[in-house]
């Protein structure tokens, strides 16, 4: 009988296993302000490596080395495109015009991806001096409001060639990229020749309690030292922190895909639900599904917390569930029971 909360409102509640513990505490650490951190020095050449990208930085988040891709590839009053439920427009508390200046220029895309002409279409001529100068393009893989959706490796390439063809940098938010990899059984080399910068999350299905990571040229992992110092993201002995990242990439990558199998039967369950109205297609970790109209959906989720399971809401009507580490199969057992037993 599981008599602990399951927390489903993210795979950012994961905590350190005994095992990742054991290893951060065996860290050998320096003062990373001064690049005198052993532990995050092999970090950084180990995803760099992974990728094929010349270098990389570990940061505090994901936020932040997101905003400081921005920083590096615009100059104020230019414009970056992103699809309207990019993460970097929606979830950085407009980061973008705040600490670079930039505006966001936002396609309708499906599932928070779009396509390769819908992105011809809105390259500013740089001719047209009054329009602002468009200059990067961001794409998120997975999508996190898209329901955890895994790009076209495909589309992305004729994305890449717009962007190379018109001057543009290209930029990957990857905070739940190696859930696409796996789902699509891809490779981190492939993305590392397609994109300048790309951003890795460890806190996620990964499973470690922070951190992030940037990889990008030789040249501009210089240039976001300079911008992550000046974001305050500066950090010393912080060795034992990325030591739980070389854990997570050598132990839980294969292991996501025990997250996607679940996310597939909480789907199912859903779709079996009376308070259910649709369900939208599960790729990976994240389930977003919408009730009835008729239905309240505080009832909903006040009902499952008599169960101690929690979900979260994400406005407009839509809820989410993401598996992660923690997330158990005797703990699936559980909800897929409740939700097929939930009273109206």
């Amino acid at each position: 009988m599981i008599k602990e909360e399951i927390n489903l409102i993210s795979d950012t509640i994961t905590r350190p296993t005994k095992e990742m513990l054991a290893f951060m505490m065996k860290a050998e650490v320096g003062d990373d302000v001064f690049n005198s951190d052993p532990t995050v020095i092999e970090l950084q050449q180990k995803i760099s490596s992974l990728f094929g990208m010349e270098a990389a930085l570990f940061f505090p988040s994901g936020t932040m080395a997101n905003q400081t891709a921005i920083k590096l590839h615009t100059q104020p009053a230019e414009q970056l495109i992103c699809d309207k439920w990019s993460h970097v427009y929606n979830y950085e508390s407009g980061g973008a015009s705040f600490h670079s200046g930039v505006s966001c220029k936002l396609i309708d895309g499906n599932r928070g991806m779009f396509k390769s002409n819908q992105l011809k279409e809105v390259i500013n001529d740089p001719k047209q001096y009054y329009l602002p100068l468009s200059s990067l393009v961001v794409v998120e893989n997975t999508t996190n409001k898209g329901g955890g959706a895994c790009w076209d490796y495909a589309e992305l390439g004729k994305i890449q060639r717009i962007c190379a063809e018109n001057g543009l940098s290209y930029h990957l938010d990857g905070a739940r990229l190696f859930n696409a990899l796996v789902a699509k059984n891809q490779t981190p080399a492939q993305y590392g020749k397609l994109f300048d910068s790309i951003s890795i999350c460890l806190s996620k299905g990964l499973g470690a309690p922070i951190g992030s990571l940037l990889l990008s040229s030789e040249e501009n992992i210089q240039k976001a030292i300079r911008i992550r110092k000046l974001f305050g993201g500066g950090m010393r002995q912080v060795g034992y922190l990325a030591a739980a990242g070389i854990y997570a990439l050598d132990h839980h990558v294969d292991r996501l895909s025990e997250d996607h199998h679940r996310a597939t039967s909480l789907g199912e369950a859903l779709k079996k639900s009376d308070w259910v109205a649709k369900v939208e297609p599960v790729e990976t970790n994240i389930i977003i599904f919408q009730l009835h109209k008729e239905l309240d959906e505080m009832l909903f989720l006040s009902e499952l917390e008599k169960h101690r399971i929690r979900i979260i809401s994400m406005g407009e009507g839509k809820l989410r569930i993401v598996t992660h580490l923690d997330f158990t199969d005797a703990m699936l057992e559980k909800v897929v029971h409740v939700l097929e037993h939930m009273p109206i």
